[in-house]
């Protein structure tokens, strides 16, 4: 077994007894309990696991919990709350950018990553940004509007 520290949304975990085999996917769903960070191929290429590992998108399906001793970690439960969506996850709702859900989690942490990192000029950028995410349900262009609509409402508030 292993130690851990790690920062979760904004909150500590300190845990003693690691297994040093144990995916951060299964880490986050399991044991802390935030079930968002979705499991889909566990081999990194859907990206429904995506989520933030100090301040960059990562696959939690590709990597240990014990890799992130020490690191800050984004999951879409931090994102924002049901009282309170933040910018990104309100204008999925109002775009409709969803349909099943699953790859939803995924999606909005990946957009989150494009809109801190990049200027997001075109829709063709967004969707580059979006390839390594998969979703069986849409054809992405209300997941692309939703992500422009963001990106001007950040771009007019610099949040």
């Amino acid at each position: 077994m292993t130690e851990i520290s790690v920062k979760v949304n904004g909150e500590r975990y300190d845990i003693t007894d690691v297994e040093p085999r144990v995916l951060l996917s299964d880490f986050l769903r399991d044991r802390l309990g935030l079930t968002g960070t979705h499991v889909g191929c566990e081999h990194g290429v859907c990206g429904a696991c995506t989520i933030l590992v100090n301040g960059d998108s990562a696959r939690a399906c590709l990597m240990l919990a014990v890799q992130t001793d020490g690191a800050e970690i984004v999951t879409v439960e931090g994102l924002g709350s049901a009282e309170e969506l933040n910018v990104l996850q309100s204008q999925f709702r109002e775009h409709h950018g969803l349909q099943c859900g699953y790859c939803t989690p995924g999606m909005l942490m990946t957009g989150e990553d494009l809109l801190r990192k990049y200027p997001l000029a075109t829709d063709e950028d967004i969707r580059e940004g979006l390839s390594g995410n998969l979703c069986r349900c849409t054809g992405y262009q209300n997941i692309v509007a939703a992500i422009r609509s963001a990106a001007t409402m950040r771009a007019g508030k610099k949040s």
